[in-house]
């Protein structure tokens, strides 16, 4: 086992530069500096342009016939989708108002790895993880998307609108940039150099400019509503999740940047998509918004702890 302190350093020096980021967010939103019209252009800027750059840049780079193994984002597909029949049956069995049960599970199984996830990733294993990371990112960001849709017409008795998903998810960019991306990569064309060096400087602008828009949109005194029923969605999304997937990781066989990717995606805080999607369709948007804000939050502890064990252990 390494000594206590190392790793200690090593869990703070992931977590706390995005505390520090979401901080500031929150400090320049309350002085007026952002506001609400700077955060929703700057989130859809992250969303169609920069995180879609990060992600093609990082793949074209790497030689998918040679140093990917997709066992991974296998096996964190199975695990998602098991895990969602788990929070499904539990919900339905626990929760009352059946309106509320697709946003507790949503919010159990949903992470926020584009932002939080992949910022905790970046910060343990610098850039040599995009290669591992975005491939786990584009396969389960497609399974996310498909599940909240049914979750939450199940529980808001709407019936599910096969097309408008399938095209939803052919016209996400991220999606978009790892499929082009994986396909360039695999036919071993090479891009010009200049190409590359102009998505580069939109790909550095992605993890500052997401975590200050996450920040400046925590409002804390959501959390006065609804903390039971938040307070059980944050369970199963910080604790329950990613204890079973990386269990399930190590039993498998991954070990260090492998394990480390299946953990720190797993523990990282709720989607704020989930927010955006629960508010379109007409569900309890405070409900949504609460578990957001208290996953984010208890997020940068938990981790840490994670971290921690994992490390200590010689497992990441």
């Amino acid at each position: 086992m390494e000594s206590f302190l190392s790793v200690l350093n090593f869990s703070i020096s992931i977590t706390l530069p995005i505390f520090f980021i979401l901080a500031l967010g929150v400090l320049l939103n309350n002085q007026k500096m952002i506001n609400d019209n700077f955060i929703e252009v700057a989130s859809k800027l992250v969303f169609n342009i920069t995180l879609p750059a990060l992600l093609f840049i990082s793949i074209v780079k790497t030689d998918l016939t040679q140093s990917t193994d997709f066992s991974l984002p296998l096996f964190a597909l199975s695990c998602v989708f098991i895990l969602f029949l788990v929070f499904e049956f539990c919900s339905s069995k626990m929760v009352k108002n059946k309106a509320d049960r697709g946003i507790i599970v949503q919010g159990a199984f949903r992470s926020n790895m584009g932002i939080i996830g992949l910022a905790y990733c970046v910060n343990a294993y610098g850039e040599s993880v995009f290669s591992v990371a975005s491939i786990y990112l584009g396969s389960v960001t497609v399974l996310f998307n498909i599940l909240s849709v049914i979750t939450l017409n199940r529980s808001l008795n709407k019936q599910a609108n096969i097309a408008n998903t399938i095209k939803g998810i052919v016209k996400n960019p991220l999606i978009i940039s790892i499929v082009s991306a994986i396909i360039i990569s695999s036919l071993g064309i090479s891009l010009p150099e200049s190409l590359l060096k102009t998505g580069g400087y939109f790909a550095q602008m992605t993890l500052p400019l997401a975590l200050l828009c996450a920040g400046a949109t925590l409002s804390f005194s959501a959390l006065k509503n609804d903390l039971p029923l938040s307070s059980f969605a944050s369970l199963g999304k910080l604790f329950i999740k990613p204890a079973v997937m990386t269990v399930a990781g190590i039993l498998w066989g991954f070990r260090g940047m492998e394990l480390g990717v299946i953990f720190l995606m797993s523990s990282a805080p709720s989607a704020s998509a989930g927010y955006i999607m629960v508010r379109a369709m007409g569900g309890n948007a405070k409900l949504a918004a609460n578990i957001v804000v208290l996953t984010t939050i208890v997020s940068l502890l938990t981790t840490s702890i994670g971290i921690t064990v994992l490390k200590s252990y010689g497992l990441i």
